[in-house]
C-alpha cells in the first residue's frame, strides 16, 4: 500500500529563521514524489517544490533526497538517517511510517518505537526539522477502516514528538483538502501533482515561509466528494495496483524499494528543477 506523506521541526538558532543551506527529505514514497511525473520523465514531489521554492527565497540551497518507495521506519532508521546526518543539514524532513501502518502482522509497534529512535535522533541533530500526521483514509478509502485505529496511534506518537522537540507540524489528518478527490492520484493513496503542490505549500506555512498561509488545507469551492461508487473503485485500483504486487512481494520476501538508490543522493543545487518554481506548477494548490 502507499507510501505516504511527511515530517519538520526548527531547533537552532539562526539570524534569519527561513535561510536554509542544506536540505535533506528521507522518507517513502511520498518524499521520493511517486505520482508528480513518472519513472520514466522524472518524478519530483513535495521536497522538490519545497527546495525550489527556498532557494528562490535564499539562493544557495543545496539539498539531496534520500527517500525510497516501499521504505518502513527502520529501513529509513538504518539506512537513511546516517546518511542524512553525515551530511549536517539545517533543515530536514521525515515522512515515513505509511508502509508499516498497513503492513499485516505485530511489527507496528516496533515500528512505533522506531520511529521515536528516529524522531530523538533528529532533535539532536541541531536541523529544523517538519514532520506531518497522515490523513484520515477512511473518508478516502473504505478498505481505510481497517487501519484506521493504526493511523491514529501513529499520528499521536508524531503529535508528541512535535510537541516534546519543537518540531514544525503538518497536520493533515484533518486538513479538508485532504479530501479532495484531485489531491490524491488515482489510486487514492499517493498525492497527484496537485498534492505535492499543497503539502509543499503546508511545509512552507510550517516554516513560516514569507507568502507561506493556510490556503493549502482549505477545500476549493464545489468540490464534489466521492460518492460510494467512486470510492469502491478506487479501491479496486488500490488493490490492483498497490495490494496484489504488495503481497506478491511480500511472499518473495521483497520491497518495491530493492535495487532503487535515492533519485538525490548527494547534496546539490536545484538549478534543474527551476520549473517547479513556475506558478502554472502551483496554481492548483490555490
Amino acid at each position: 500500500m502507499p507510501d505516504r506523506l511527511l515530517a519538520f521541526a526548527v531547533v537552532a538558532d539562526r539570524t534569519s529563521p527561513h535561510a536554509f543551506t542544506r536540505y535533506v527529505a528521507i522518507g517513502d514514497s511520498q518524499s521520493e514524489g511517486l505520482w508528480d511525473g513518472d519513472d520514466t520523465a522524472g518524478v519530483h514531489g513535495f521536497a522538490d517544490r519545497l527546495a525550489v521554492l527556498l532557494d528562490s527565497q535564499h539562493s544557495g540551497l543545496v539539498y539531496a533526497n534520500l527517500a525510497v518507495r516501499g521504505k518502513r521506519v527502520r529501513d529509513v532508521t538504518d539506512e537513511q538517517l546516517p546518511v542524512a546526518l553525515a551530511m549536517e543539514p539545517d533543515l530536514v524532513t521525515s515522512c515515513i511510517g505509511m508502509n508499516d501502518v498497513t503492513r499485516p502482522g505485530r511489527a507496528f509497534g516496533r515500528a512505533l518505537a522506531d520511529l521515536e529512535y528516529l524522531h530523538d535522533r533528529l532533535a539532536e541533530s541541531g536541523a529544523t526539522v517538519v514532520t506531518t500526521t497522515f490523513p484520515d483514509l477512511v473518508q478516502i478509502l473504505p478498505v481505510g477502516r481497517l487501519i484506521a485505529d493504526r493511523v491514529v496511534e501513529i499520528n499521536e506518537v508524531i503529535r508528541d514528538a512535535a510537541a516534546r522537540h519543537g518540531f514544525r507540524l503538518v497536520d493533515l489528518y484533518g486538513a479538508p483538502s485532504m479530501l479532495d478527490p484531485d489531491t490524491w492520484s488515482a489510486d487514492r493513496v499517493h498525492g497527484s501533482p496537485r498534492g505535492h503542490a499543497l503539502f509543499a505549500a503546508a511545509a512552507a506555512e510550517a516554516l513560516e515561509l514569507p507568502g507561506s498561509n493556510h490556503d493549502w488545507a482549505r477545500v476549493r469551492p464545489h468540490v464534489v466528494r466521492p460518492g460510494f461508487r467512486s470510492r469502491m473503485y478506487s479501491q479496486a485500483l488500490w488493490t490492483q495496483n498497490l495490494l496484489m504486487p504488495w503481497l506478491w512481494r511480500h511472499f518473495r520476501g521483497r520491497s518495491s524499494g530493492d535495487g532503487r538508490d535515492p533519485r538525490r543522493g548527494a547534496l546539490a543545487g536545484v538549478e534543474g528543477l527551476a520549473d517547479l518554481l513556475d506558478p502554472v506548477c502551483w496554481s492548483e494548490a490555490e
